[in-house]
């Protein structure tokens, strides 16, 4: 009678436990899919805020840079407050007029060049920062998710240790087992609630940065499906580093620099100022016209240092850009690497391995119930499982971070064809 007890027991809780694997918690709201949080995180993040002012300043800057010298007042009086016949103010010249800076050389079109380049670097940067936040919420979401699997391995897992216990009190009570087996068994739950509230608090903590970065609380349950979505089979098609974001914003620089040369050039070339002005004659109550030219003598400052300078920084730019060629380029592959190698660990983890475990577990329950199995055999197996379940999940997390980083870095540049017009 006892072993027909203990036998009904062990059948429930093995029961039971299939039940608790194969359960997760219901909810009747959609899930918070990635692209929501993708959503919702755009429209409250201060970097996109700071890189959209930075593209209206880069505007203004050019509105500016069209700009041409403002005309001048020019206004003074001569032959007064001296001595003899300039004494006061009888013999006092007033001249007001005009005067009007001419910029020669390209002055004007040199600025123009360098604000469209300041400013399509702008748009660039703005890109960019909506790529790095698209990273970093998807890597968040990642987190997010794969807390949420171990919390609910973990749940399990001392689902399984509390039935185990159960088990063992049953065997101890039938005298099929010595005490130490539930003493065992008692450690072992112990550790697994322990587990338990672990998880609980790094789900938390993950679930409060992603709520932090989107704006608004994670209540609902998340996307697990997509978290457990592999995609791609076989060699994945090399990607060729031009048109992505970071040769794009190097380029952009490059051609910043050598914009800086044509201007520093132009502004070697001295600027003419023309004057129209009226002279009255106090003495005689006469009015004469006056005309005038000013041109600046490039004595001790000819510009040539300056023109140095751009050219050096230019040719900083267009290394700094061949570098960012190459390294994108190692970069991209490295990344194709790693998604691939990532895609095949996750397979075999959440795949093969883990029915393997889960078989191995199954059958050492079985085992254990009917006395074939000792305690150590069911520990061993049940251990197993659980590392198998928790590298499927740290597997699919490295897969969709790596997936993550190579969406980053081929992310396509905008189109400046507009602007550039």
């Amino acid at each position: 009678m006892q072993r027909f007890i203990a036998a009904f027991l062990a059948v429930a809780s093995c029961a039971s436990i299939a039940h608790a694997q194969s359960s997760e918690p219901a909810s009747t709201s959609p899930p918070l899919t990635l692209e929501r949080a993708l959503t919702l995180a755009g429209a409250a993040a201060p970097t996109l805020e700071a890189a959209t002012a930075g593209v209206r300043a880069a505007e203004a800057g050019r509105t500016v840079a069209g700009y041409r010298p403002n005309p001048l007042i020019v206004a003074e009086t001569e032959n007064i407050a001296g001595s003899g016949q300039y004494r006061g103010v009888r013999s006092a010249e007033t001249t007001a007029g005009l005067a009007f800076p001419i910029e020669l050389g390209g002055k004007r079109s040199a600025r123009i060049a360098v604000a469209d380049a300041i400013g399509n670097r702008a748009r660039i940067g703005s890109a960019l920062a909506e790529a790095d936040l698209r990273l970093a919420v998807t890597q968040l979401y990642i987190e997010a998710t794969a807390a949420e699997r171990r919390l609910v391995t973990a749940r399990e897992q001392a689902g399984i240790a509390r039935e185990a216990l159960r088990a063992a009190g049953v065997r101890v009570q039938a005298g099929r087992a010595s005490p130490l087996e539930q003493q065992r068994a008692d450690v072992l739950r112990i550790n697994a609630e322990t587990a338990v509230e672990r998880a609980q608090r790094l789900a938390d903590v993950a679930r409060d940065n992603l709520a932090r970065r989107i704006g608004q609380p994670v209540t609902g349950v998340l996307d697990m499906a997509w978290y457990d979505r592999i995609e791609g089979y076989g060699p994945a098609q090399p990607i060729a580093p031009a048109g992505t974001l970071a040769l794009a914003a190097a380029h952009a620089d490059a051609t910043t620099a050598e914009a800086q040369v044509r201007l520093a050039r132009s502004q070697r070339i001295p600027d003419v100022t023309l004057s129209a002005s009226a002279r009255r004659l106090e003495a005689t109550n006469d009015v004469a016209a006056v005309f005038g030219v000013s041109i600046p003598i490039p004595l001790f400052n000819s510009g040539r240092a300056s023109v140095t300078q751009a050219r050096a920084q230019s040719d900083q730019a267009q290394a700094l850009r061949r570098a960012a060629e190459l390294d994108t380029a190692q970069d991209i592959a490295r990344a194709q690497v790693e998604v691939a190698n990532a895609a095949t660990s996750a397979r075999n983890a959440s795949g093969p391995a883990l029915a393997s475990a889960t078989e191995a577990a199954r059958i050492a329950r079985i085992g254990y119930r009917e006395g074939k199995f000792g305690q150590l055999d069911l520990l061993d197996a049940e251990r197993t499982l659980s590392e198998t379940r928790t590298a499927a999940i740290d597997a699919l997390a490295t897969y969709h971070d790596a997936k993550a980083r190579l969406e980053r870095l081929v992310a396509a540049a905008p189109s400046l064809e507009e602007n550039d017009r």
